[in-house]
């Protein structure tokens, strides 16, 4: 086990330095960092020494990758792509092109992204196994039938329906709630329960659809028919026997998603104004903000792979067949 999880992580090295790479590249091949002074200055006739300004004050003035002009190590170190991506392998994620603190702003926006991706997340899986296991009890029947439409329909319509949908009724009309913002400590409830209504409402014809199918399929099993054979219940061998074998599966979709919580939802935390990591990363975007978006690119990845890791190291846990060699 232990050296397994040795391999993982020695094979994690190499995909973060292409995937810095390649944020790197793809980042500047779209903008070189005049045009990031440009956009950044705001002014539609910008004067060459307001750009170098700007570009040394921010370290961009800089050669990108190679340095020719210097000697020996200087040549790869005095470059923007050593000063600006290197240290985050060490999680130094340096200053934004704002002057603000990036690892001070992530420490504070990732709260506010939890508070609305673990209940969703939470919520959103108790209620989808509950529905996929009730259909597959009855499978075949009108129910069950009636259940994958209705799923099909709600995978059908888009994300951003469910929270105009659920601003204009709940907020606007019924005014239950606030339309959008944030606030701490208790008086943060108000302002989350409408985004996560909306989060679990929107991942229920997908997530019931996907655990439908992997219950049907244990269902079919040579297993199952041995346990009726023996006289159990139905609802015995479902929670009993199939709900337990479906739990790789299960945990392949779940263990991978934990660690993206800390990410936040783009949409939802635009549409509500809530100050979380989705929001943060979508206004770097927008500005033109590099700093930001090589760092939560490079952290969005470290947690996917921790993720994957994770999600290999609970198959052992639930599966004693299953060995790391």
């Amino acid at each position: 086990m232990i050296a397994y999880i040795i391999r993982r992580i020695l094979y994690v090295i190499p995909i973060l330095i292409g995937v810095n790479v390649l944020t790197f590249m793809l980042f500047f091949v779209v903008n070189t960092p005049d045009d990031m002074a440009r956009m950044r200055l705001g002014m539609k006739h910008v004067t060459p020494e307001a750009i170098e300004k700007w570009k040394h004050e921010r370290g961009y003035d800089k050669p990108l990758l190679f340095s020719s002009k210097e000697a020996g190590m200087r040549k790869v170190t005095n470059t923007i792509f050593f000063e600006k991506s290197v240290g985050l392998f060490v999680f130094k994620f340096g200053r934004s092109d704002e002057g603000r603190d990036i690892a001070h702003d992530i420490s504070q926006r990732m709260w506010p992204s939890l508070a609305i991706a673990l209940p969703v997340f939470l919520v959103g899986l108790l209620t989808n196994i509950t529905l996929s296991m009730l259909l597959a009890f009855f499978r075949g029947t009108y129910i069950d039938i009636s259940g994958v439409v209705t799923g099909v329909v709600l995978m059908s319509i888009s994300s951003l329906f469910y929270i105009i949908s659920g601003q204009y009724l709940i907020s606007k009309l019924w005014h239950l709630v606030p339309i959008s913002g944030y606030d701490t400590g208790v008086d943060a409830a108000k302002f989350l329960v409408l985004p996560v209504i909306i989060g679990v409402i929107g991942g229920i014809g997908s997530g019931t659809r996907w655990y439908r199918a992997i219950f049907l399929e244990e269902i079919n099993k040579d297993y199952v028919r041995t346990a009726r054979a023996k006289g159990l219940s139905e609802l015995r061998v479902l929670f009993r026997h199939v709900l337990k074998n479906a739990m790789i599966p299960i945990l392949t979709g779940v263990v991978v998603v934990i660690p993206l919580l800390f990410m936040g939802s783009l949409i939802t935390e635009s549409f509500f104004g809530i100050p979380g990591l989705g929001s943060y990363t979508i206004d770097a975007i927008q500005k033109q903000d590099f700093a930001i978006v090589r760092a939560m690119v490079f952290l969005g990845t470290v947690l996917y792979i921790i993720g994957l890791i994770l999600t290999d190291i609970s198959y052992t846990l639930v599966d004693p067949r299953i060995r790391l060699e």
